[in-house]
């Protein structure tokens, strides 16, 4: 009499559970909204400031069930893995690589969001006696100075957009510093190359962002701000969709309504307030009401041999 009294109460436990297991994927699979991921190759000084998370968790409080995966590399990475297809869309900072995969047809709704400076930094001492100089005119002593032996400049050396900023200013001075024994290339991101010239007292040129928040941590004790002003330091950030005549795979009308929502005033201001607590000063510029002189310094740069 017991055993009957047990199986059937195993049964019937059996029973529930099984009920327990059918209602929760009735429950996961049509009752709940579907995750879905969006993949975005972004330049490291974009995600390296904390930026590009602070705009995907307000773009999160709209589309919880949207995850943003961010791949940090440098602009010519990033824009390599447009080409494969890898991403969704991206976030880069170099023109004249982005002029390239416009024309191929690889990125399109290309939109310019924000803005701030490129900067030359280097040792208080400066050898090279650049401070407040023409970028040009800086990128000439740093040469003759570092030929002397008496100065260093550390290179990203990494295709990036800061990179093909830094190749653009030494044609500008109309010379060639690669292979020099003063010439350092760290083939690696910003931050790595900004840790590299602190412990060498070297120049180096970074995006603002970055260097503000490593100078912020008091990792950069022995490096200082000396060029922070001329045209040819302007650095612009533009988003671009992967093609998805060419991927067909791409999440597009995922990738557009965050980049909406990125360029909407909303994203605007988040994008001008960030920074502005902790450092004083925003990190990032919104381009919104200058996306005309934006763009027309955009193809300057993207035209540029």
């Amino acid at each position: 009499m017991v055993k009957k009294v047990d199986r059937k109460r195993i049964l019937a436990l059996l029973i529930l559970i099984l009920i327990m297991i059918v209602s929760a994927i009735i429950y996961w699979k049509y009752l709940t909204p579907s995750v879905k991921v969006l993949r975005v190759s972004t330049t490291t000084s974009l995600y390296a400031t904390g930026l590009l998370d602070f705009l995907a968790d307000e773009f999160k409080k709209m589309r919880p069930n949207v995850v943003i995966q961010f791949i940090a590399v440098g602009s010519g990475a990033a824009l390599k893995l447009a080409e494969k297809g890898d991403v969704d869309m991206v976030f880069v900072h170099a023109p004249n690589l982005e002029k390239e995969y416009i024309e191929e047809g690889i990125l399109i709704n290309g939109t310019i969001f924000a803005y701030n400076n490129f900067i030359i930094v280097g040792s208080v001492n400066d050898p090279a006696n650049i401070s407040n100089c023409d970028p040009v005119e800086a990128m000439r002593r740093i040469y003759e100075t570092g030929e002397a032996g008496k100065a260093l400049f550390v290179s990203r050396g990494d295709n990036s957009g800061t990179h093909q900023r830094e190749l653009l200013l030494w044609r500008l001075a109309e010379l060639n510093a690669t292979g020099k024994s003063w010439y350092i290339e760290t083939g690696s991101g910003m931050s790595e190359t900004l840790l590299v010239a602190n412990e060498k007292d070297a120049y180096t040129l970074t995006d603002t962002g970055t260097y503000l928040k490593l100078k912020r941590e008091n990792k950069l004790p022995n490096l200082e701000t000396l060029v922070d002003e001329g045209f040819v330091l302007l650095n612009i950030y533009s988003a671009y969709i992967v093609n998805p005549d060419v991927h067909p795979h791409v999440k597009y009308d995922l990738a557009m309504d965050f980049l909406l929502f990125v360029i909407s005033n909303e994203g605007q201001e988040l994008i001008g307030s960030y920074g502005v607590e902790e450092f004083g000063v925003p990190l990032f510029y919104p381009a919104k009401g200058k996306e005309n002189d934006l763009y027309s310094a955009w193809l300057w740069f993207a035209n540029q041999p």
